[in-house]
């Protein structure tokens, strides 16, 4: 993706696009449209930067986390990065014992749904320095950046 064909305000398009796409030649492929992922690739960025970014519609208002290409509801493609707070209360949250086989590894481990001061809300990892003992639903927690032992970037709800 070229620079010039970044609408939404992000980091570079081209700082964040993932270089195996141009290897793979994902420019080239027809029969699948990625224009909804690479909308959205900015993303990393802002995580690589600490920070954490939605999306907000330019129609209807409606914040969106993780980011989406198009609007969950009005469907519209017209959005703008919008910095979230991270300030996060607790919903719910399950332990997983029985993990996907990419995870199982790691388990047993917490993740929790909390909202977003803002409104949205986040399914995410809960840190495993907090006690099960201490999660009650309106917890205050924080959401943050991390970067996983794989070099990989995901989000934590923290303390």
């Amino acid at each position: 993706m070229a620079a010039s064909e970044c609408t939404q305000s992000a980091p570079s398009c081209e700082q964040t696009e993932p270089l195996e796409w141009k290897r793979m030649g994902f420019e080239k492929f027809g029969l699948v449209s990625y224009a909804s992922q690479t909308k959205v690739s900015g993303f990393i960025g802002y995580l690589e930067m600490g920070k954490i970014f939605g999306t907000k519609c330019l129609d209807c208002g409606h914040l969106e986390f993780p980011p989406r290409a198009y609007c969950s509801q009005c469907l519209s493609e017209r959005w703008e990065w919008t910095q979230l707070s991270g300030e996060c209360k607790l919903v719910t949250y399950t332990k997983v014992e029985a993990a996907p086989s990419a995870f199982k590894e790691e388990a047993p481990y917490l993740l929790g749904l909390a909202e977003f001061s803002e409104g949205p809300k986040v399914f995410a990892r809960v840190d495993a320095t907090i006690p099960e003992s201490d999660l009650k639903p309106g917890l205050a927690l924080r959401l943050e950046p991390r970067k996983l032992s794989s070099g990989n970037l995901s989000y934590l709800l923290r303390l």
